[in-house]
């Protein structure tokens, strides 16, 4: 069976690291980390990802932003986008049904269980 690929755009290096790394040994998923917003789009076409997990708010450029960015590209159109927020809590996830502008969405600190349980949900549209 072929491994996921997963990509993780977060500006927060050591929670990127450990998700890889944690996400990684369970043998199902390749993982790919990029901790610049700015640089998401040139890693989603290179890498090719099932699924992106996206920070929100990070220094260099809104999560919304790049969400627009993948939308908008011909090659990572389609690809599901779950949006990674330390400003919304676990109790707002599930008052709004997990949904941020129609993505998904895990609220910070977040559970390598409750990302393998979202990557195992989501499927590429």
């Amino acid at each position: 069976m072929e491994k996921r690929r997963v990509l993780i755009v977060d500006d927060e290096e050591d929670f990127t690291r450990l998700i890889k790394l944690n996400l990684e040994q369970t043998g199902q998923y390749r993982v790919k980390t990029v901790n610049k917003g700015a640089l998401a789009l040139e890693a989603a076409r290179e890498f090719r990802p099932d699924l992106i997990f996206l920070d929100i708010i990070m220094p260099d450029i809104d999560g919304g932003d790049v969400c627009h960015q993948l939308e908008s590209d011909g090659q990572i159109k389609g690809t599901p986008i779950v949006f990674l927020t330390a400003i919304a809590k676990k109790e707002e996830v599930a008052a709004s049904r997990g949904a941020i502008g129609g993505h998904p969405f895990l609220a910070k600190p977040v559970s390598v269980r409750e990302l393998i349980d979202c990557i195992e949900r989501t499927e590429r549209i």
